[in-house]
């Protein structure tokens, strides 16, 4: 029954999308599926010279034998789904859940204006809007949607029979702990749990049938959008240490600051995690660029793993060292 959930340490934007495209293709898992709030979640992964960025499927699209799912937590634009399953050619191999809600063009207009947009910080994606008209018990569900009657199925009896066929499943978590609208800096959160208990309610797992919990933290912190940045650096000192990044859906600059061990701390009780994937160690120390193995890492890069190992008391067992999915060290056994 290996089941792995991934989840974000931060604020999102910590290369989740890498590592779970690593771990879809390393580990072959019979199915990757997607909890999470909708499409305002983009993931970027770069296999060899190509760039795909995706919102709706799941990472792990790039192992061609994965079944790729979305579960019933989650909300679905219809468009923003045909239009990936077109880009990646996934469509004998993509299964929506009969229970997700639908996103609409008046979902996309109360995301795109006013409130949401000018003080939350929205992504104008109508995720929230969706996920609100949901918790009335007004939103469409996918199963009155024509256009994925082809796709559509029962996400949580796929997943448990292939746990209870000892098929691996890999859990694929969207933004981050601290975008939780349980968890967060309130009210600059999404619009539902994604922490890992609320990932894996989006997808029918309960949590006897979670083997690990891998939380995903950057070798710094990132934010798009407004809400509380501990010890942020300016614009201008962001640049200056090539920190400077955009986000996948929006396109905004993202806020920095250096790794924060309380917050990461809190993550780690939060999700219960059991494993840390830590990405763009190569950003911190470039010397790092693409190394896989540990020993090879320069000293210092290597005495800030293991200080976070002793601060957090779980092992990190990914390093991502570059943009590639196979910039990876695995330290798992």
């Amino acid at each position: 029954m290996p089941s792995t959930v991934v989840v974000g340490g931060f604020f999102g934007d910590e290369g989740k999308g890498k590592i779970i495209s690593y771990l879809a293709q390393k580990d072959n898992p019979e199915i990757v599926v997607r909890g999470g709030a909708g499409p305002n979640a983009g993931h970027t992964i770069e296999d060899g010279d190509k760039k795909y960025k995706v919102r709706m499927l799941p990472s792990g699209f790039l192992n061609k034998k994965a079944r790729l799912m979305v579960g019933p937590g989650v909300v679905v634009n219809p468009d923003v789904l045909h239009k990936e399953i077109s880009e990646f050619n996934v469509s004998s191999r993509t299964f929506v859940d009969f229970n997700c809600g639908i996103i609409e063009a008046s979902h996309l207009e109360a995301d795109s204006a006013g409130r949401l947009k000018e003080k939350i910080g929205s992504t104008g994606s109508g995720t929230g809007p969706a996920n609100a008209d949901r918790a009335m018990r007004t939103l469409k569900m996918a199963k009155e949607i024509d256009s994925l009657k082809k796709y559509l199925i029962d996400v949580p009896g796929e997943i448990n029979t292939a746990l209870e066929n000892d098929k691996t499943v890999l859990v694929e978590g969207t933004q981050g702990t601290f975008l939780s609208l349980w968890h967060g800096g309130y009210p600059f959160v999404t619009s539902k749990d994604v922490t890992a208990s609320g990932i894996c309610a989006d997808i029918g797992l309960g949590p006897k049938n979670v083997d690990d919990v891998m939380v995903v933290f950057k070798s710094y912190v990132t934010r798009v959008g407004e809400g509380v940045l501990e010890n942020e650096i300016s614009a201008q000192e962001t640049a200056s240490r090539g920190w400077s990044e955009v986000g996948t859906v929006t396109g905004r600059q993202r806020r920095a600051a250096e790794f924060n061990f309380s917050l990461a701390k809190r993550a780690i009780l939060l999700n219960s995690a059991t494993q840390i994937a830590l990405t763009k160690l190569d950003v911190l120390f470039p010397e790092c660029a693409h190394v896989q193995s540990f020993d090879k890492l320069s000293e210092a890069a290597k005495s800030f793993v293991t200080k976070i190992e002793d601060e957090l008391n779980v092992p990190v067992l990914l390093i991502g060292t570059g943009a590639g999915v196979d910039d990876i060290i695995d330290l798992r056994v």
